[in-house]
């Protein structure tokens, strides 16, 4: 006779429309009962219009129907919200005290670093007034869904994203709202986008340490915090505004990124700092948290972002940065 954990296996088969990821990944199957050759599924609706729900009960029902010593095959749909179905390891939000420091690009890097390392990894973009996230990633494809929920859209790598900007009608549209409606709109996107089984969650704040980053801390639970900053003399004020809004929420500061180090003339062999020297050690110390990774003003990097290809970007650097961030990860948690 064909065991759960057969049933279950062979579901993973079964990708939801839209999002592309199967039953399994998304946390959809609530009941597998198998007696008599008969084997009745219970799929949770969250999320899934008529056309999507129609196309899993076929899908299903074919799959299910190959396995040895099965004759009959039932699925039906159950009510669920998104956030009873939601099950995410880790919550890393990015942070930084001031805007234009390149917190979204950390973002972005991380998940890509932790995606490649095997990590089932999304990323949701709070920054609702200045989104740039689907643009790194070259995404358009508005998300679908239903009045039970919204799926996020998958990247070229398989990375689940959710952002503002997907659900505009022109990218450059101008998001002109007040704060109780952005705070809305972010509570919205954690309880009411179906993200399933993450490993990690990048959670992209807006800048500073006002109304919307205080809502992401009070609203989600946040394993840990990456403070992002650049080498340039407000840093240490900047750096430790963030620092104290972090525990002061009562969340653990994984680490700190310093973006725009340097920048690298191959002709010569030598490491330009641009902006200043390096203050990547001291601002460690003021977090008291470890230097998780040193990026440089690359040329070729603000191309492939430009182009909507940041997971194309392949250096030494995402791979050293999925590294620390996992250690940092391990030792807060472990």
């Amino acid at each position: 006779m064909v065991t759960e954990q057969q049933a279950r296996e062979s579901l993973e088969g079964v990708l939801v429309p839209g999002v592309m990821r199967s039953l399994g990944e998304l946390n959809l199957i609530r009941e597998v009962a198998i007696s008599d050759r008969r084997v009745k599924i219970a799929v949770a609706s969250a999320a899934l219009g008529s056309g999507a729900q129609d196309w899993i009960k076929t899908k299903t029902k074919e799959v299910l129907a190959k396995l040895p010593e099965v004759n009959e095959v039932e699925v039906e749909f159950a009510e669920a919200k998104p956030a009873e179905l939601n099950k995410i390891d880790h919550i890393i939000a990015v942070m930084s005290g001031k805007g234009g420091v390149g917190k979204s690009l950390v973002a972005s890097l991380a998940a890509i670093a932790l995606k490649r390392q095997g990590y089932e990894v999304g990323i949701l973009d709070t920054d609702i007034t200045g989104s740039s996230i689907p643009k790194m990633f070259g995404i358009t494809t508005r998300p679908s869904g239903s009045e039970s929920g919204i799926l996020p859209v998958l990247s070229r790598s398989g990375i689940v994203v959710m952002s503002i900007n997907l659900l505009l009608p022109r990218e450059d549209d101008a998001v002109i709202w007040r704060g109780p409606l952005i705070d809305k709109v972010i509570t919205q996107f954690w309880e009411r986008v179906l993200w399933g089984k993450l490993d990690y969650l990048i959670v992209d704040l807006p800048p500073g340490t006002a109304e919307a980053p205080l809502t992401v801390m009070q609203t989600l639970p946040v394993s840990g915090v990456i403070i992002v900053f650049t080498p340039q003399d407000l840093t240490t004020m900047v750096v430790r505004k963030a620092v104290n809004m972090v525990q002061k929420m009562d969340k653990p500061v994984l680490g700190v990124v310093e973006n725009m180090a340097y920048l690298y003339v191959p002709e010569i062999g030598k490491k330009l700092e641009i902006f200043g020297r390096s203050r990547g050690e001291e601002m460690a110390q003021v977090a008291q948290a470890p230097l998780l990774g040193q990026l440089p003003i690359d040329p070729e990097l603000a191309k492939l972002c430009d182009e909507g290809n940041i997971e194309r970007y392949d250096t030494g650097i995402i791979g050293n940065l999925g590294q620390s961030l996992s250690q940092a990860m391990s030792a807060k948690t472990g």
